[in-house]
């Protein structure tokens, strides 16, 4: 790849400075000499890194609360951090955007210090130097609630009971949502309607589908296909709240439409999906209108994947944007055999540019990239959006169940497919130019990408 269009990390860094807590009588040349305590040094790193998943109660194998629940794992935290496998964040950090409003993944600093706690023999540390412990939301109750309140509208799938054994379900039932005018959507949420519902639910997608012919607002362009993907839940990902001045729009009959791929666990467990909407005050109509939408990254199509037994593979497909507007995320989706995918933009000029690359991607971790405010990238009308994905359908792929096997496209886990969830912000060519004189006067030494 061009290194001209390498992004030069020269704003805000990825993770704030101080993360980790340090006694002020130790120097910092003092410390870089001083072995790690789990008290001072880590406990701190686990509670902002790791926790969100590493708790009693939920998703992951082991909680890393206290000392004596991480103490018995520490050689594992070593080999995974070292390798950079937990926390799972699976962007390329050599290229493209670097700048994340949900990067969870390590500094080289903080990798650093836990791999030295292991080596000095994870030593517990001075108790009082222990942070008090972090104080997780209630998982049954909505997050942005003490934000705007309780949702303005809330939709709920009708229940589904998955039993103790069977094959993975994908149930897409379509639940009128009541409206009768338009509203503009400022946040949402969603989430399985029960704690024990997340163990059955691997992920659940809702789509909002209205008629576009006689919408009070900017009509949805071409290149978004329809009014777009409404949400989605899945492992790290439960809401979103839109930037300043951009909205949804959602329409008087709009109706939501779920998919929710179920898988069993040894169980029956009966659950439904709710989707929490919080609208902006009546009378309050922000500017810009916000779409998620699936961009293929399979030539001819989503479903033109064919991948031959013992073999690698790579397509990608091309999206014209028909109207300026701002990307607001990257989130590849693929299936076993998905290896990485790479997002990059060229632009009218000519010019191409890298704005992400997954090269480590895992279908265990749908991981979103969310873009910070001052990196989400600006792209003028008729930038062509070019989504790569590369596939291992070889026995060298640990994920992949059987490499004798041709792999063609499908919902199932065994089968493929390849696309990105990008969420994107369209204004007019006035309203795009305002903004990138925006941008380059708030960061005018930002990298290229940042305000082509």
């Amino acid at each position: 790849m061009n290194a001209t269009w390498k992004l030069v990390a020269v704003l805000a860094p990825v993770v704030a400075a101080g993360a980790i807590a340090r006694p002020a009588a130790v120097s910092p040349d003092e410390h870089t000499t001083a072995v790690p305590t789990f008290t001072r040094d880590v406990a701190p790193i686990l509670q902002d890194k790791c926790q969100a998943c590493h708790r009693d109660g939920y998703i992951a194998p082991m909680s890393l609360v206290t000392y004596e629940q991480a103490r018995p794992w520490a050689r594992s935290i070593k080999a995974r951090v070292a390798a950079r496998q937990m926390p799972p964040w699976h962007i390329d950090k050599t290229v493209g955007i670097q700048q994340f409003k949900n990067d969870r993944s390590l500094t080289d600093d903080q990798i650093d210090t836990l791999v030295r706690w292991v080596d000095a023999g994870a030593p517990k540390g001075d108790p009082k130097d222990m942070p008090p412990p972090k104080q997780w939301p209630d998982e049954a109750v909505w997050n942005f609630a003490a934000q705007f309140g309780q949702p303005d509208l809330i939709v709920k799938s009708p229940p589904y009971t998955m039993p103790a054994v069977a094959l993975d379900a994908w149930y897409k039932p379509v639940v009128e949502t009541g409206l009768t005018e338009a509203r503009w959507v400022r946040a949402i949420e969603i989430h399985p309607s029960t704690v024990k519902g997340r163990k059955i639910t691997h992920h659940a997608l809702s789509r909002l589908q209205q008629s576009e012919r006689n919408a009070d607002g900017p009509a949805v362009p071409d290149d978004a296909g329809s009014a777009g993907l409404f949400m989605e839940w899945a492992v790290g990902k439960q809401g979103e709240i839109m930037r300043p001045n951009s909205g949804k729009l959602m329409l008087p009959g709009a109706k939501i439409v779920f998919e929710v791929h179920y898988h069993a666990v040894g169980e029956p467990i009966t659950d439904s999906v709710e989707l929490g909407i919080y609208f902006y005050p009546k009378g309050q109509e922000p500017k810009y209108r916000q779409t998620l939408s699936l961009f293929s990254s399979i030539a001819g199509g989503s479903r033109n994947i064919d991948i031959p037994p013992n073999s690698t593979f790579v397509s990608q497909a091309f999206h014209t944007l028909r109207q300026a507007g701002r990307v607001e995320n990257f989130q590849p989706h693929m299936h076993l055999r998905g290896k990485a995918m790479s997002l990059e933009a060229i632009l009218p000029n000519g010019t191409t540019m890298m704005l992400s690359h997954v090269n480590r991607f895992e279908f265990n971790w749908m991981n979103n990239y969310i873009y910070a405010d001052d990196a989400a990238p600006l792209l003028p009308r008729g930038t062509i959006l070019k989504v790569t994905s590369w596939y291992d359908n070889t026995s060298a792929n640990k994920n992949n169940p059987d490499p004798n096997q041709w792999v063609g496209f499908g919902d199932r886990t065994v089968d493929e497919m390849g696309h990105a969830w990008i969420n994107i912000t369209y204004m007019s060519d006035e309203d795009f130019q305002t903004e990138v004189a925006k941008r380059k006067a708030a960061t005018p030494t930002a990298a290229p990408q940042l305000h082509p």
